[in-house]
């Protein structure tokens, strides 16, 4: 009887265990998945972003198109040709750093990219963890529900001696 009831106290304290590791892992799920919205929003900003650096870049080139072909047509005074001339050097200094920001921006992108591939990853391992847990809890359930049959049958066998 003794063992039974040991047994049963087992049983009873592996079902706590398993549902307490599932709500542990159904609570990463949570904060997963809301690292992973976070990541996603910095994606949408830095997407943003780089259409305003793309628009801001379209209007550079243009202005240094605008610039040389000025420059080009108006090599008829030295001081125009030489304030056209720094107009278009810092036309392409604009662009460089244009050019520049465009590229930490892509590479931002990628590395949020990526953090938001490993996050994803992360979730679908805790998700299957969470699943294993459901089953095993589902298993437990079922020991026990086999158990406490099993008790009650003897109990009852035991009553009718």
């Amino acid at each position: 009887m003794d063992k039974i009831k040991e047994k049963l106290a087992n049983l009873r304290a592996e079902a706590d265990a398993a549902v307490e590791r599932a709500e542990v892992a159904e609570a990463k799920n949570k904060a997963s998945e809301q690292v992973i919205l976070q990541k996603d929003q910095e994606i949408t900003s830095l997407q943003h972003k780089i259409s305003v650096l793309d628009s801001e870049l379209e209007k550079t080139e243009g202005k240094l198109a605008e610039s040389k072909l000025a420059a080009a047509d108006g090599e008829s005074s030295k001081t125009t040709s030489e304030g056209l001339v720094r107009k278009v050097q810092l036309l392409e200094e604009e662009l460089d750093a244009a050019e520049k920001t465009v590229k930490e921006t892509m590479e931002k992108l990628r590395q949020v990219d990526v953090k938001a591939e490993h996050f994803e990853r992360q979730v679908q391992r805790v998700e299957q963890e969470r699943d294993q847990w459901e089953k095993k809890y589902e298993e437990m359930q079922e020991k026990y529900r086999k158990s406490k049959e099993e008790l009650d049958e003897l109990v009852s066998n035991m009553e009718g001696l």
